[in-house]
């Protein structure tokens, strides 16, 4: 029978029925695979015509020093800081981190993995968009390259996904401000990612069991500048004189940060002393939190512990012999964070 051509390892591994990290292995060293894979390699190379690119075979993502760090806007402060915390841990690790941001487009996300298929990486820490994300293209990448997912999950993509409990951080931050004062009621916007209908789900849920009845507004707008969002969306209700409680639960800081522009353009004042007639409050600790007028009060991420977390899964992940073990998913409790506006 005449040998087939095959264009590349991706196509040899697929007429082999094996990974292409596989493949690659057993030509950097054919020991080091098992015998019976070793025997489909050795048989499929006999029936087709394949000789492997040795730069690409040097190239070999196991031997790259390259980690890749995707985050969904580089510009967000948040995401920012969790990338300096993760690049730190990657050089204290012996690898050379690359970071990548999506600007918010699904479309520059796959470009971003097409690029990084071509650095050959050790593996990717990436926070998808999430609900925009082309999820098959991101779930075809994470079957090449060790990927760990972290703040925003996709079901069943990547070998790990670490992140924030919402129905935990939540219930903790609407309980403190139901005993504190006038029940809040959920200021939100379109959701760019499954961490904010978690976290409304999570807040309607907590309403309820506290035995008041939960209130969600929603501002207009999709776009990555949450502040923008929050201070017009702010702007229109408090003209209207539409919120139904003194208290607002913003779905994140961001937008927390836009209604406290929006409060303070529209005379009222906020915070818990005397002459405040509004309450607000977010989530996350986003870094300039703290230095909002008044500051804001808000529930913690624990960026150490999902930084530390996610870099320990994915080196788990590069240095996992034979097949990947089942996918794990690891949550990490928020903390109340008691600032003065709220």
């Amino acid at each position: 029978m005449g040998k087939g051509k095959i264009r590349n390892m991706e196509e040899f591994a697929a007429r082999c029925g094996v990974s292409r990290p596989t493949v690659s292995k057993y030509f950097n060293d054919p020991d080091s695979v098992r015998s019976s894979t070793r025997a489909r390699i050795e048989k499929a190379l006999s029936q087709h015509d394949f000789r492997p690119n040795l730069y690409a075979v040097n190239q070999n993502r196991r031997l790259t020093k390259t980690i890749g760090i995707v985050l969904p806007y580089v510009a967000d402060p948040f995401f920012a800081e969790v990338a300096r915390k993760l690049e730190a841990l990657c050089i204290e690790a012996g690898y050379s981190p690359s970071t990548f941001s999506s600007h918010g487009s699904p479309a520059q996300e796959v470009k971003i993995l097409d690029t990084l298929r071509s650095l050959r990486p050790a593996g990717v820490l990436l926070a998808p968009l999430g609900r925009a994300s082309q999820r098959d293209a991101v779930a075809a990448f994470s079957k090449e390259v060790p990927t760990v997912l972290f703040d925003s999950n996709l079901e069943e993509v990547g070998a790990a996904f670490i992140g924030s409990d919402n129905f935990q951080s939540i219930p903790l931050i609407v309980d403190y401000l139901c005993r504190t004062g006038e029940p809040p009621c959920f200021f939100e916007m379109a959701p760019v990612n499954p961490n904010a209908n978690k976290r409304r789900n999570a807040y309607v849920q907590a309403m309820e069991r506290l035995g008041h009845t939960p209130h969600v507004l929603r501002a207009d707008g999709t776009s990555w500048n949450f502040e923008e969002v929050g201070y017009d969306g702010g702007m229109k209700l408090l003209a209207r004189g539409a919120l139904p409680s003194r208290t607002v639960l913003c779905s994140n800081d961001r937008l927390a940060i836009g209604l406290l522009a929006a409060a303070y353009e529209s005379g009222i004042r906020v915070g818990i002393a005397q002459g405040c007639s509004l309450r607000v409050a977010g989530h996350d600790d986003h870094p300039f939190s703290r230095f909002t007028c008044p500051s804001l009060t808000t529930v913690a991420q624990d960026y150490k512990a999902i930084s530390e977390s996610s870099v320990q899964a994915l080196l788990a992940a590069m240095h996992r012999e034979g097949g990947a073990d089942s996918r794990s998913e690891t949550l990490f409790e928020g903390r109340l964070i008691m600032r003065a506006s709220a």
